[in-house]
């Protein structure tokens, strides 16, 4: 059950990042253009994901009995912002904002034969592997 549901959200996920138009890397880059063809539309897309995900995790916050597909409910329980996490995230952000793909729409647009994914997907997964051989603790 636990493969299937995550096939279930993981396309549930894509299609909704293709209907959205995320998949296109010039919509995160134009959402990132103020001063030229600036697109709101991503701003719709988070405030959209956050209005869904709300719920389910302050539910999560709260449970008393565990998950339906898991053991118990794995939230983050660090609150410690660090120099790691500052520098990971201006990576994550200034890669996002050149390249206009984060994870999940590359992993997408490279599933559908979008051009410019396949230079992205593996150098993202290099990058990764490099992280976990030299960063892991």
């Amino acid at each position: 059950m636990g493969a299937l549901g995550a096939l279930v959200a993981g396309l549930l996920f894509g299609v909704g990042l293709m209907l959205s138009g995320m998949g296109q890397p010039t919509k995160v880059q134009n959402f990132l253009d103020f001063f030229g063809q600036w697109d709101p539309s991503l701003a719709f897309v988070m405030v959209g994901a956050i209005a869904v995900a709300w719920w389910p995790f302050h539910t999560a916050k709260h449970a008393v009995s565990p998950p339906v597909a898991a053991v118990a409910f794995e939230l983050p329980t660090s609150t410690k912002i660090d120099a790691r996490l500052l520098i990971g995230a201006a990576l994550f952000g200034v890669g996002w904002g050149l390249a206009g793909y984060c994870p999940g729409p590359a992993l997408v647009s490279w599933s559908a034969l979008i051009g410019t994914a396949w230079w992205f997907v593996p150098a993202m997964l290099v990058g990764m592997w490099l992280s976990d051989r030299f960063l892991a603790k």
